[in-house]
Order: C-alpha cells, then structure tokens, then sequence
C-alpha cells in the first residue's frame, strides 16, 4: 500500500529522511493540490491530488532521479540548460536523435567530443539536486510514494546520490528560499533595464542562466514567461532574479498593459490566462550581445 499525505502535514524534508533511513527503492509522486471545499481534523481546508507536478525516483535508499512535469528533463534540455551544449547544438541534436534513449545519445555525444562523461554526469546530477531542493520549499502539495517503482535503467542516466548531504544542504537552504519567496512573491510581474544598461554591466561576469534571462528582459515578458523559455523551475528563476536585481542590473515592474487586461471584460480576462503570448526579446539583447564583448 502506497504511503500518501500533503506536504503541509509531512514534509519534503521527513520524507527524505524516511526514504534514507529505511533504504527504500520506489517513486515519490507531488501533486498539484485541488481544493475540496472540506476541512481536515486541524481545521486546514483539504487537498485532493490534481495533475502530477513532480517525480522522484530512489534506489536503496539514494536519489538517483527527478523530474518536474514543467520542465524538459531529458539529456539534451539538461546539457542545454549547463551550458555544455548551446541552443543551436541542442536544436540539431534534437532533430537527429529522436527515438534514442540518453544513454545511447550520452554514447554518442561523448564519442563526437561535444561533451565528456564527467560533463553527464555532473550536468545530470546537478539537475537532480535543483529539483530536489526546489521541491523542499512546496507546502501544500498532495503526495504519494510507491514502494518498488523505479525509472528504468534503458531509459535515463541515474547518478545516485547520498541523501545525506542532500538533506543537510537542502536545510541550509530552506530559510534563505523563503526569503526569495518572500521578495518575488508573483512571477507574472516582468523585468526592465535600469537606465545606463551598458555601464552597469561592465566588467561584470554573469553564468550561463543569468544571461539567458538578461536575453529575454522586456517588460513585456513576465518573469513566468522567462522561466518556462529557458526551461527554469519557479525557484531557479527567483535565485537569478534575486542576484540581477541585488547587483542593479534589472528591476522588477508590472508587466506592459497589465492595466488596460484588468479594464478588459471578464471573458477576456480568461483568454489572455489561457493562452499567453510568446515572449518576445527586446531590442536591448543586441546591447546585451556587445557588453558580453566588452
């Protein structure tokens, strides 16, 4: 019999440690959690299970695997999102390589020399440990955790991993996550230059994520928008916000016509949720492209 709950009730980090300490090999399932209209024993409305948001696999009591249902998680989106393999790479590679599972296309992209297998296994890993971490700030998510149930070794490259560590540094950054929650508390607000771009990133050393979304600031793009372009859990986008906006080099505003969406009628409120407009990069992004040459 499965082990269900919410998280509001049993966390992400006891669940952690249960899975370590009893060594269990299955599959933790979080949902996104629907309203029922009921409340609980504690007088806290109840959650039923809606469409799945996230999945993590264990292996005798080790991570070995995570996936969030809003992100690509296969080899190619995660060498992308490291930087190991650029957009362009990354789109060709798609086109060739449809129907090969990781580990055969992990195979061949070390035999081409476009990456190593310590790039795999670092970039794989790594994605893994973001999730997770991610998943340590979720509060009111229904979840289930199936005994047995694991990712299949033919399909993916699974890097285990101590939990150990893992819930050690996920505890280190549990208060400081909140503190990004706190800050950016809406992720439909967008972004903007400050005034003097140019001289504010001079002799300034961004990483790869940083200037993907440096790329797509226009205050026509909601921080949303930017995340899901470049392929960012909501708090990946918060943590670089956090940095660009501590260091000056974007500010936070409401998004561009947010006023006359709000003045529209109601229907059309529901049209402009249900099917947002592509991001758009600014004109600034040739800017951004000399400054990084600066």
């Amino acid at each position: 019999m499965p082990l269900q709950g919410n998280l509001r009730d049993f966390t992400t980090t006891q669940l952690l440690n249960l899975i370590n300490l009893s060594g269990r090999t299955g599959t933790l399932t979080i949902f996104d959690g629907v309203p029922t209209g009921e409340l609980d024993a504690m007088k806290q409305e109840k959650f039923a299970p809606g469409e799945q948001k996230a999945s993590v696999t264990f292996r005798s009591g080790r991570l070995v695997s995570a996936l969030l249902s809003s992100q690509k998680g296969d080899l190619i989106a995660i060498l992308n999102k490291t930087g190991k393999l650029t957009d362009q790479q990354a789109r060709i590679i798609r086109e060739r390589a449809k129907g090969i599972t990781d580990k055969a296309l992990a195979m061949r992209l070390i035999g081409a020399n476009y990456v190593t297998q310590t790039d795999v296994v670092n970039s794989v890993q790594q994605h893994t440990l973001d999730i997770v971490y991610n998943l340590l700030s979720w509060r009111i998510e229904p979840f289930r955790f199936d005994d047995g149930v694991g990712a299949k070794d033919g399909d993916r490259i699974l890097v285990p991993i101590d939990l150990e560590n893992v819930i050690i540094e996920g505890a280190r950054r549990i208060e400081k996550d909140e503190e990004l929650f706190a800050h950016i508390p809406n992720l439909d607000m967008a972004l903007k230059f400050p005034e003097n771009p140019k001289e504010k990133f001079k002799g300034i050393h961004l990483n790869v994520e940083e200037w993907r979304v440096v790329s797509f600031v226009n205050p026509k793009n909601t921080i949303r928008q930017i995340a899901k372009a470049n392929n960012m859990s909501d708090l990946e986008i918060r943590r670089v916000i956090f940095g660009l906006e501590q260091a000056g080099l974007v500010d936070i505003v409401k998004p561009a016509g947010v006023a006359e969406k709000k003045s529209g009628a109601r229907s059309g409120r529901r049209r402009s949720r249900s099917k947002q407009p592509p991001v758009q990069k600014d004109v600034v992004t040739k800017l951004i492209d000399r400054i990084k040459n600066l």
